[in-house]
């Protein structure tokens, strides 16, 4: 390599590093709020990560299910047990837990994630993504994996839904009044607010005057 192409390569390092650290100097004065929105850069940043962390033969499996209306039924009811807490009974990610996680769960829907191969989706299924919400639902024992294979093909599923199937799944999955409470509690920290008192117990017992 020349001295000259030598020298650009440097200074585009320098340029990178100048520009990841003043980066970094923001972000450390800005705070480290979970309710915060990704910036571009992490966002282009962390698909190229994860993209780059899916084998290439994992990535290119192929569904061994067929999605059958009875499949669909089945994989719904996981969905509703693992996935719906942050992806929300529709994919959107629009939950009390999902607006409040970094990074923010992806709308299932949205071509970023319906254009991943079914081998890509089931693997982080399967594997999670470190540094974010997403766990790893898979056994390694478990080579046939059903479940993950299965949900590959709701998430599919999911752009279809239609407002009586939705209306279905709420039912499936109903909140508690303690979760409601909990969730509007959450939602009132993470705005600002001070944490609400828990309720008394019982009736308040007035106090004696001390006998001298």
């Amino acid at each position: 390599m020349s001295m000259r192409r030598w020298k650009g390569v440097v200074a585009a390092l320098c340029v990178l590093a100048l520009i990841g650290g003043a980066y970094g100097i923001a972000l450390i004065r800005h705070g480290f709020s979970a309710t915060d929105e990704p910036s571009a850069m992490e966002r282009v940043v962390a698909r190229a990560v994860r993209n780059l962390a899916i084998p290439s033969r994992a990535a290119q499996e192929a569904n061994p299910w067929t999605a059958t209306p009875e499949l669909l039924s089945e994989a719904r009811e996981t969905f509703l047990d693992r996935c719906a807490t942050c992806h929300g009974e529709d994919g959107s990610g629009q939950t009390a837990v999902g607006r409040n996680i970094y990074p923010k769960p992806p709308d299932l829907r949205a071509p970023l994630t319906q254009k991943l191969s079914d081998g890509e989706i089931h693997y982080i299924i399967r594997n999670g993504i470190r540094l974010t919400g997403m766990p790893a639902w898979g056994e390694q024992r478990d080579d046939n994996d059903e479940d993950g294979w299965k949900l590959v093909h709701f998430i599919r599923h999911l752009s279809e839904l239609t407002p009586a199937q939705l209306k279905e799944m709420e039912k499936l999955n109903p909140k508690t009044a303690a979760e409601l409470e909990e969730e509007r509690q959450d939602e009132e920290f993470l705005r600002g607010g001070a944490l609400a008192e828990p309720a008394p117990t019982g009736p308040a017992t007035p106090s004696q005057p001390h006998k001298h």
